[in-house]
């Protein structure tokens, strides 16, 4: 039986005003910045000091990282005997950043470096055997890997073999064996005494690096100056958390990215339209959404090897030209992004698969690289755990990539079929798989019986998660202005969103595009408040002025030639009883 779809719920958590009252007198924060505070687990003022104010000063010792000791003689050994370094990075943002972060730290340091971006549809995703071919072939005696290589067994073993030393930098969970390695820096590790976890695979190279220049007695300002915006750009794009390390090497990195002196990323921020005015306020959102996509794009639809060769250029010439090159790929990834995401939805709709708890869709003119991307937009569509594939038509293979809503773990769900699965893993919210075409219909029958088992109703349903309910009175410019000293907003500091009870919309005023709409709004004595509504513009002209509503909303700042006002961002609101 099939589990149906309700409106929208919202959840909110309550608030703490003793704890609040404490971050208030303390720190001298508004109540909305105390609350927020709080909510998120920062109730004691140091630690909510420390979050308000990161410091490069703040960042862990590289040399707990598992195995520092280990990589770094191998690394300096290597360097010694003037012996060449072939790198190993992957396909996404977090692994050419990984990649290009080596390669221009070791190239400074008077390292010899060969680096080598994976082709996703050549060589696919990890460590392929052609690789460790080309670097014995290079005559490299040492394989150094970054983003990847935790579960590469067979190729470190077939590096090993070929008379290489290896050494494994990787932040993917880890399974029951390591690699045989000569050493493997990874926080995952059991025995790791690393304070953090959770840093992306060019964060822990970037303090790997970091620990090197120590060792070497460089300048480590320097260094941070010169690698930060690279450590930024992958640990944003990968959507690492961004507390404890990674919110220090995000705020500081999108500061540097903002003047960075790579002639790539400046070239790639002119073609994507990011001004030099707008480049000094660079937010999470410029990564997530303008940068990283676009250097993904490379390696989803084409190779790679651009992108990594963009963030290392010198030339401005060069550099534009392979910007210029990036962008017709981000270009051409969207249209077929667009294209299969229409088809993809279009189908789910006429098969009736959106009344089967678990979507499986496949089609074998879609692309692999873009898979990934289709599943999470059906997702946000039909509410329901999805499967993209593409399919092989000569041997008959389903190939792709799975999203899912909270309480749906899809690794565990692929896993609890071995005999229908030809392959299969990932994490709880997103996973890729394999499978015979001959077995999709029991495969889909499989996992919508496994998913009625284990989800309720409620759980299909789309929430919306607010931090805390605020009033009418706290939404100010001093609380819109002090909030944004909790950026960079991402995964597990999401930007806040508010609820607010018995709000009266003065006015709705159309816009051009009537999916969005400007509002005034009102409550009790309090100055009215100017806002704006994103996609929900058609219903609140159904609704009309006058109606008291609840609502989630941003308070956000405003500016504009110069002058910053209050804006409220209207995201959601419902009529109460």
């Amino acid at each position: 039986m099939a589990i149906h779809q309700a409106l929208t719920h919202w959840t909110v958590q309550p608030r703490n005003r003793d704890a609040e009252q404490r971050l208030i007198q303390e720190l001298g924060v508004p109540s909305i910045v105390a609350a927020l505070l709080v909510q998120r687990g920062y109730a004691d003022p140091e630690d909510a000091n420390r979050f308000l104010n990161p410091r490069l000063d703040d960042l862990f010792d590289p040399r707990l990282l598992p195995d520092y000791a280990k990589a770094s003689a191998e690394i300096l050994g290597a360097r010694e005997r003037k012996e060449l370094i072939f790198v190993h990075g992957d396909y996404d943002v977090d692994g050419v950043t990984s990649a290009a972060l080596f390669n221009r730290f070791l190239s400074a340091i008077g390292c010899q470096v060969k680096t080598h971006v994976p082709h996703r549809m050549r060589e696919g995703y990890g460590i392929h055997r052609t690789a460790v071919d080309a670097a014995r072939e290079a005559g490299a005696k040492l394989f150094l890997t970054c983003d990847v290589g935790i579960s590469a067994h067979e190729q470190v073993a077939m590096a090993g073999e070929a008379g290489m030393r290896v050494v494994v930098t990787d932040h993917h969970s880890i399974g029951h064996d390591l690699p045989a390695a000569q050493a493997i820096v990874n926080p995952h590790r059991e025995d790791s005494e690393y304070p953090f976890d959770e840093l992306s695979g060019v964060g822990v190279v970037f303090k790997l690096c970091a620990g090197l220049t120590q060792e070497l007695g460089l300048d480590r300002d320097k260094y941070y100056r010169a690698f930060l915006d690279l450590a930024a750009l992958g640990t944003i794009a990968d959507v690492m958390p961004l507390v404890s390390e990674n919110r220090i090497i995000a705020k500081f990195g999108l500061e540097r990215l903002a003047d960075t002196k790579k002639v790539g990323l400046q070239a790639l921020m002119r073609e994507a339209k990011i001004s030099v005015e707008s480049n000094r306020a660079l937010r999470a959102y410029h990564v997530g959404f303008v940068i990283g996509p676009r250097l993904n794009a490379a390696g989803r639809i084409d190779d790679a090897a651009i992108a990594l060769k963009l963030l290392l250029e010198n030339d401005p010439t060069e550099a534009a030209s392979l910007a210029r090159k990036i962008e017709e790929v981000n270009t051409a990834r969207k249209l077929e992004q667009n294209r299969t995401i229409e088809e993809a939805s279009t189908r789910v709709l006429d098969r009736g698969y959106a009344l089967k708890n678990v979507i499986l869709v496949e089609d074998p003119s879609w692309h692999a690289g873009i898979v990934g991307i289709v599943a999470g937009r059906l997702v946000e569509q039909f509410r329901r755990p999805t499967f993209v594939l593409t399919v092989d038509p000569e041997t008959g293979i389903c190939k792709g990539s799975a999203r899912t809503i909270p309480k749906f773990h899809l690794a565990d769900a692929i896993r609890a079929f071995p005999d229908l699965f030809l392959s299969g893993g990932g994490h709880a919210m997103a996973a890729g798989c394999s499978f015979h075409i001959d077995k999709i219909d029991q495969i889909r029958d499989s996992l919508h019986h496994y998913a009625a088992e284990r989800l309720l109703p409620e759980d299909f349903v789309p929430t919306i998660s607010a931090d805390v309910e605020v009033g009418f009175d706290e939404l100010t410019m001093a609380s819109a202005e002090a909030l944004e000293r909790l950026e960079p907003f991402g995964a597990a500091n999401p930007e806040p969103l508010f609820v607010a009870r018995g709000v009266t919309l003065a006015q709705v005023i159309p816009t051009k595009s009537p999916q969005h709409a400007k509002v005034s709004l009102k409550c009790g004595d309090s100055p009215s408040k100017e806002g704006i509504a994103f996609n929900i513009g058609e219903r609140l002209a159904a609704t009309g002025a006058g109606e008291v509503v609840d609502m989630i909303l941003q308070p956000a700042v405003e500016e504009w030639r110069g002058n910053r006002s209050l804006k409220i961002h209207l995201k959601d609101y419902q009529i109460p009883g």
